[in-house]
């Protein structure tokens, strides 16, 4: 299928994380975006897009749309080929899991995607999901078909009661192919990202990613990292995954997008030469016991601990690399302007 760079795109939750960087390259391109947001008049949010699309060759036009509002994006979506939905509803203290976190996952999903269904331009949509789609616990790695995650791979531990954001994630990217399956106009590409490091385009970026690597240097992790084996990626590749997923006519399926199997210590340790003497960044990783002990207080569950900590966790990201030409950059790099970030935002303070 080939999508013209001349019409209009449209991006979901465009003052976030992934998207800003998203919006970036389309606007670099020449692309003419059309973000839909929930307070376009707030100017605070969108001032950082707007500065973008002055210094780019493509325009930005912003459009009010809720994500769990019927037919919201019915008119921001008017004229455009390609769909990137990245917004992903995100709720602290939630009290009610499947109604505050899995049920609105799932309606932000199906409001997006009937949009596309009444919007007869619409060639392509681009899904951001994440690899908590793929897997749940790091013991999930044990019934792997290799000893590594695939595409192939689903989410099949996680529920309402364990891991509720996973559950949310892979819930939503089930109900998108279930709706694009259903129909044959426009097909759906989907992007399965490992954790997201990397500065924001918003000098105030925040993200849980940003949460996990101020703990970095706040003194949360000083007596040692927990024993956490994650996959991680650039945001600035996840962007290029979007971009890539979306212009590429032999693009289909979902794609693993993830520089490297790495753990909580290793992406600290890539901050130490910079910053190991004025911030306390976790030398060591702490034993399972600690955490253990430590976890009702740390938001963990037992269950988490025991099916996740010193487990280990590989990904492979072969198709993502052949199909979508990506080349990965070093998370040193991420690691080293994300915490600079923090700290010129003064959500960092030296010791």
């Amino acid at each position: 299928m080939n999508i013209s760079k001349a019409k209009p795109v449209m991006v979901t939750g465009a003052t976030g994380y992934v998207a800003g960087w998203l919006v970036k390259q389309l606007l670099d391109e020449g692309i003419t975006v059309h973000a839909a947001v929930r307070a376009p008049d707030n100017k605070e949010k969108i001032q950082h897009l707007k500065d973008m699309a002055a210094n780019s060759p493509g325009q930005i036009k912003f459009f009010k749309a809720d994500l769990l509002t019927e037919k919201a994006y019915d008119t921001a979506m008017a004229d455009c080929e390609v769909v990137f939905h990245t917004a992903s509803p995100f709720t602290l203290n939630v009290k009610d899991k499947q109604r505050d976190l899995v049920d609105p996952a799932l309606k932000g999903t199906r409001n997006v995607l009937e949009s596309a269904n009444r919007t007869a331009s619409v060639k392509r949509v681009v899904l951001t999901s994440s690899c908590a789609s793929i897997y749940g616990d790091n013991q999930d790695l044990q019934g792997t078909k290799n000893g590594v995650f695939t595409e192939e791979d689903w989410n099949t531990s996680s529920s309402v009661t364990h891991q509720a954001y996973s559950y949310s994630k892979v819930m939503a990217e089930k109900e998108a192919w279930m709706i694009a399956n259903a129909q044959d106009r426009w097909d759906l590409v989907v992007v399965n990202p490992s954790l997201v490091v990397g500065p924001g385009t918003n000098p105030k970026a925040t993200s849980a990613s940003f949460d996990i690597v101020r703990q970095m240097g706040d003194g949360t992790m000083r007596l040692g990292a927990p024993g956490f084996n994650i996959g991680a990626v650039d945001v600035r590749d996840v962007a290029e995954a979007h971009v890539q997923a979306a212009y590429r006519p032999e693009a289909k399926g979902r794609y693993i997008v993830s520089a490297e199997n790495t753990s909580f210590l290793e992406l600290a340790e890539h901050l130490m030469p910079t910053y190991g003497k004025k911030y306390p960044i976790p030398k060591r990783q702490l034993p399972k016991f600690l955490v253990w002990l430590l976890a009702p207080a740390s938001g963990l569950t037992r269950r988490e601990v025991s099916r996740n900590i010193n487990l280990p966790w590989k990904a492979d990201n072969r198709k993502g690399k052949q199909e979508l030409g990506l080349n990965y950059r070093p998370l040193n790099t991420a690691m080293e302007e994300m915490f600079q970030q923090l700290i010129d935002s003064r959500q960092l303070k030296a010791v």
